[in-house]
């Protein structure tokens, strides 16, 4: 490193702070403003000149939020499909990943050639196949349709990922379990899965997240005002007849809070799990 770099770094210490600050605050902003236009009443969103703190402030909009059954409903749902989809993909990638990784069998390039494709396509380019097969299967508006709709376009990456995982593992490991007098499944439970609890927390998280997040399937699928998830249900607060912003963005800022949880209660081994491999 040259002297003027060095000498530019310890007089600016300052520096590196600042910009840290200036990206955080830019990715934060959003999420400030909503959290300010929900104590503000409706009216006052949409009142021009906008200004940045409420003029008048409204503090009940959040119990508003949480005592509306029709939002308590489509919680309820967000995390019944969340949930149900997250442990359906887990519970395939492993053992689908644990083979690809340690077994040579005909076909097996082939799967995971497939299983890759299958990441390339988007649920939208695909909705209309969606709705036609599960009406042919009378699945339309069930919670089933989502939970099985956003398990199988998770399912490629949590393979992916835990493939690298138990490719990474040592073979002798697995060896010495056997000579322990550990089966196949019980080496794959106490050996393999704590040694791949970076790889399958980060699946399991993301596998989550995506669930949580989806949009078009359900909105397509889920007819019944009750069973939609939060993503398609909040919408209803602000239609052609009412405009509650205020509920709208505070019912926002709520559906954050279980995605915020997961971060925090996870964090450390989410860290471990995308950087795995960076260092030998």
């Amino acid at each position: 490193m040259s002297a003027p770099a060095i000498s530019w770094r310890r007089s600016r210490p300052w520096a590196l702070p600042v910009v840290g600050l200036a990206v955080g605050l830019a990715f934060l902003w959003p999420y400030l403003v909503m959290l300010l236009d929900a104590f503000r009443p409706s009216e006052d969103v949409v009142q021009t000149p906008p200004s940045l703190l409420p003029r008048v402030w409204k503090w009940s909009t959040f119990g508003e939020v949480l005592g509306d059954e029709r939002f308590l409903a489509w919680l309820k749902t967000s995390l019944l499909v969340s949930v149900a989809s997250t442990a359906i993909v887990v519970l395939v990638a492993v053992p689908a990943a644990y083979a690809t990784a340690r077994f040579r069998f005909p076909g097996r390039m082939a799967f995971l050639f497939v299983v890759l494709v299958t990441q390339m396509f988007s649920p939208t380019s695909l909705v209309v196949g969606i709705y036609r097969e599960f009406f042919s299967l009378n699945l339309v508006n069930t919670y089933l349709a989502l939970i099985l709709t956003n398990a199988a376009f998770n399912l490629a990456f949590a393979i992916w990922i835990l493939h690298g995982f138990f490719s990474s593992i040592p073979v002798e490991l697995e060896e010495a379990a056997e000579l322990d007098g550990c089966g196949r499944f019980a080496t794959l439970r106490r050996v393999m899965l704590p040694l791949t609890l970076p790889g399958l927390v980060t699946a399991t998280v993301f596998t989550f997240i995506a669930a949580w997040n989806e949009y078009v399937v359900a909105l397509t699928l889920m007819l019944d005002d009750t069973k939609k998830p939060l993503t398609v249900g909040i919408n209803s607060y602000v239609t052609g007849y009412e405009q509650n912003w205020d509920q709208l963005f505070g019912a926002s800022i709520i559906a954050i809070v279980p995605v915020v949880i997961l971060f925090a209660v996870i964090e450390r081994h989410l860290v471990g799990g995308l950087t795995a491999g960076s260092v030998k």
